[in-house]
């Protein structure tokens, strides 16, 4: 029998465009219901994707924080969260759950 070799996956290492860094926080907002775990989750792969000394430097956050944070495990404040929001270049829109519900 051959022995076959794995890695852990890791979804940073595959985000390599601000496209595909959008798409893939766009999906977890999707995907995340009611846990705000799963989405400081996404936001902790896209700063590890991105660089996450150079998010520490443009937040003002220290680099372990922001991991702790941005762990899914974390329970970072709004303020973190909108801090790395803004470093990382993202914007945010809302649009209303009930016209998305009644097209259904």
């Amino acid at each position: 029998m051959t022995k076959v070799s794995t890695r852990p996956w890791d979804s940073a290492s595959h985000l390599r465009t601000e496209e595909e860094m959008a798409a893939y926080l766009d999906a977890a907002l999707e995907e995340a219901g009611d846990d705000p775990k799963f989405i400081a989750h996404a936001l902790g792969v896209i700063a590890r994707a991105r660089g996450m000394s150079q998010l520490s430097r443009d937040t003002g956050v220290k680099r372990e924080s922001l991991y702790r944070a941005l762990s899914g495990e974390g329970n970072p404040e709004f303020a973190t969260i909108w801090k790395v929001v803004r470093a990382l270049g993202i914007r945010l829109h809302a649009e209303s759950a009930l016209e998305n519900s009644a097209s259904e």
